[in-house]
């Protein structure tokens, strides 16, 4: 794509970061929403509680990528904590679709990162991006959190909705904290380890990303999902393979339920998601499996 400039939130996150950092390499402007007083030319003002964006500076914006939220795993999901993962995401992506579509000349995309949570448990059926939705919490969280997104889709901008699995990487994320345990040499399954895991490389997540940017007939849900899917068994034996560490160790089902409350449902979830859209709009994965991601995320 040509020069453009491009607003983010959630830039300090994970997958923010590292997609401010893709941009900016490539020659593109960022802007940086932050919820302080802005403290360089780069940084744009936002409040999502208060429904305040400085509009300003989004004045001339060729797209806006929206990734800010509480995150899902950080905390014990009590009810205040499963209040403020929704109201974090739908007060945020309100904020955001009702700033562009006041524009006088709106960006010509917004994507928001979504998730596939939409799809709640599929089992061991496949799903793509025509599947309803379920009836868990995180879907229901996803369902608002999409559905916000509505000033921005009326007011004539393309709206995009990347729905991403996990994403592999050893920086941050779930998957940030099973790099230290199979370091240690306690890597084993969860539960039965037959849920199937929807994965990504945070390199192709990041690419993914721009593409969406970058693709004019990409609109709506995009899943951000590695093309072939694996059970929590078959990840955690190439955990062990490329860590080259024993993989004997079994979390319980009900352990987890102890230790995590209501989150340990979604822990144990099977998400068997497919990424057919970005797969039929051209996009190439540059880590399709699940070894090559993982050595991708050590740097190997």
């Amino acid at each position: 794509m040509g020069r453009m400039r491009i607003a983010v939130t959630g830039a300090s996150g994970l997958i923010g970061s590292a997609l401010v950092r893709s941009l900016r390499t490539d020659g593109h402007e960022v802007s940086r929403l932050v919820r302080r007083e802005p403290t360089g030319p780069d940084e744009v003002r936002w409040d999502p509680p208060r429904q305040y964006v400085d509009t300003k500076g989004l004045t001339g914006c060729d797209a806006v990528v929206h990734l800010a939220g509480a995150g899902v795993g950080d905390h014990r999901w009590t009810a205040a904590y499963k209040k403020e993962i929704h109201d974090s995401r739908v007060l945020g992506t309100t904020a955001i679709a009702r700033a562009v579509a006041s524009l006088d000349t709106p960006p010509k995309v917004l994507v928001c990162g979504t998730a596939v949570g939409y799809y709640g448990d599929t089992g061991d059926r496949p799903v793509d991006e025509d599947a309803p939705g379920g009836d868990n919490f995180l879907a229901g969280v996803v369902r608002d959190w999409e559905a916000a997104a509505e000033p921005a889709a009326a007011a004539g901008i393309r709206t995009a909705f990347a729905r991403t699995g996990l994403v592999v990487s050893s920086k941050g994320g779930a998957w940030g904290r099973l790099f230290p345990l199979f370091n240690a040499g306690l890597g084993g399954r969860l539960g039965d380890g037959r849920q199937y895991w929807s994965f990504i490389s945070l390199h192709d997540e990041v690419a993914a990303f721009r593409h969406i940017i970058d693709t004019a007939g990409l609109f709506g849900p995009v899943n951000l999902t590695a093309p072939e899917p694996l059970t929590n068994r078959e990840v955690t034996a190439a955990m062990g393979r490329v860590m080259r560490r024993p993989t004997l160790a079994t979390v319980p089902a009900f352990a987890l339920r102890i230790a995590l409350g209501e989150f340990a449902q979604d822990v144990l979830m099977s998400q068997r998601v497919l990424p057919r859209r970005l797969l039929d709009s051209g996009f190439t994965f540059a880590f399709p499996g699940i070894e090559e991601s993982i050595r991708a995320a050590r740097g190997r």
